[in-house]
């Protein structure tokens, strides 16, 4: 691992979460993207952010480890900017399908990033559904690789389901 972090301090609370830079860096988005669909066996994923330029970065990251994991050619349906509720409506609604939202708090010079990680049921992931695992194939320096360009998956933009007061 050319950038090790504290697995034990990072990757809790439902996904991983740090002071940016320093407890955590931009290739833990790939990272928990590889082991998110290799862990859950997922072959598509819904994934959203707050709009922050940090986010941005880790959503970027995440999403290329995510279609590069193994051999599961995942298709990553990412919704930009979206809240919370809306990635879990459109998990539920692709047929609850695991998801991750990536967030940023402080400021510049004191940014924390949190990448929360879930399950199909959409559920921020625990220690029982996932988030050991993945803390353990990072730390082992296990994170999946690609088979080969015929497993790779690929990223789409997905359209934002209607808002609370829209939807019926």
């Amino acid at each position: 691992m050319l950038k090790p972090i504290n697995t034990d301090v990072v990757i809790r609370d439902g996904g991983a979460h740090g002071r940016y830079p320093g407890e955590i860096h931009e290739a833990v988005g790939w990272w928990l993207g590889a082991c998110l669909v290799s862990t859950l066996k997922a072959h598509r994923i819904a994934v959203a952010h707050d709009g922050r330029a940090s986010s941005v970065v880790f959503v970027q990251r995440l999403c290329r480890g995510a279609i590069n994991a193994q051999h599961h050619a995942c298709t990553v349906l990412t919704l930009r900017v979206a809240d919370e509720d809306i990635l879990l409506r459109t998990m539920a609604e692709l047929g609850e399908v695991p998801g991750a939202r990536i967030s940023t708090t402080g400021s510049e010079s004191a940014e924390t990033v949190s990448v929360v990680l879930y399950g199909p049921d959409g559920k921020p992931l625990d220690e029982d559904t996932g988030l050991a695992t993945i803390r353990r194939m990072i730390a082992d320096d296990r994170v999946p690789i690609p088979v080969n360009e015929t497993a790779k998956g690929r990223i789409e933009h997905y359209p934002h389901p209607p808002t609370a007061e829209g939807a019926k």
